[in-house]
């Protein structure tokens, strides 16, 4: 069974960057497209960002787009969420998810088997 394990987050003041990493025990990433999603207290789950298997296919929320960018390093097995120009309203729990798909990516939640622990991100001054 996939394992999926997320590391980055922290406190960062507004403008900062972050980056996220996602890796996968137990299992290699290169078969799954690879989802962000995020969740902030009291609000709904949001997908962020995807990345498809090979890293061709890449998909953002207009909340996120021109500041967030996915990647995947497939040798180190591991998927990166580069988050710059953080905003406050960024805050919060962010996760990645894994899928197994042959082509693209999506960022609908139920489109994932495979959830990480997630990681807390709070940017404030």
């Amino acid at each position: 069974q996939l394992q999926l394990v997320e590391s980055g987050g922290g406190l960062v003041q507004p403008g900062g960057s972050l980056r996220l990493s996602c890796a996968a025990s137990r299992s290699t990433l290169d078969t799954y497209a690879i989802g962000w999603f995020r969740q902030a207290p009291g609000k709904e789950r949001e997908g962020v960002s995807c990345i498809s298997r090979r890293g061709g296919i890449t998909n953002y929320a207009d909340s996120v787009k021109g500041r967030f960018s996915a990647s995947r390093d497939n040798v180190k097995n591991t998927v990166y969420l580069q988050m710059n120009s953080l905003k406050p309203e960024d805050t919060a729990v962010y996760y990645c998810a894994a899928a197994m798909t042959v082509l693209g990516c999506s960022r609908l939640a139920q489109s994932y088997t495979y959830w990480g622990q997630g990681t807390q991100v709070t940017v404030s001054s």
